[in-house]
């Protein structure tokens, strides 16, 4: 009479047995937030980015703070996209002054 006694008892020992690691897990503490380098609220910068098309033309810009970092514009008729440096001060000064409109640059590669 005792084998049946332990084949009734077996499953319930394996059910225990296998539910023992879930027990002894602990759980993960939450994520700590990373907290942002916080900047004083003049300088916070506001990204825009602008699109004009026309038939002609499709022209990209890129402001931060207001002020214009980059235009790139592509031409509609197949011609290659090129890129307008704007003058506000983030070219090489030995590039002299070309005027309010900035200054072309060709790309000769891109991905």
């Amino acid at each position: 009479m005792r084998a049946p006694t332990l084949l009734r008892s077996l499953p319930l020992a394996l059910a225990i047995a296998a539910s023992l690691p879930v027990l002894a897990q602990t759980g993960t503490p939450a994520p700590t937030p990373v907290e942002q380098p916080r900047l004083p609220a003049g300088e916070a910068k506001v990204i825009e980015r602008i699109t004009h098309e026309d038939a002609g033309s499709r022209i990209d810009e890129v402001r931060i703070g207001g002020q214009t970092r980059s235009i790139d514009v592509q031409p509609k008729n197949g011609a290659p996209a090129y890129e307008i440096a704007p003058q506000n001060g983030a070219e090489l000064p030995s590039e002299g002054q070309g005027g309010s409109s900035g200054r072309s640059r060709w790309r000769l590669l891109s991905f």
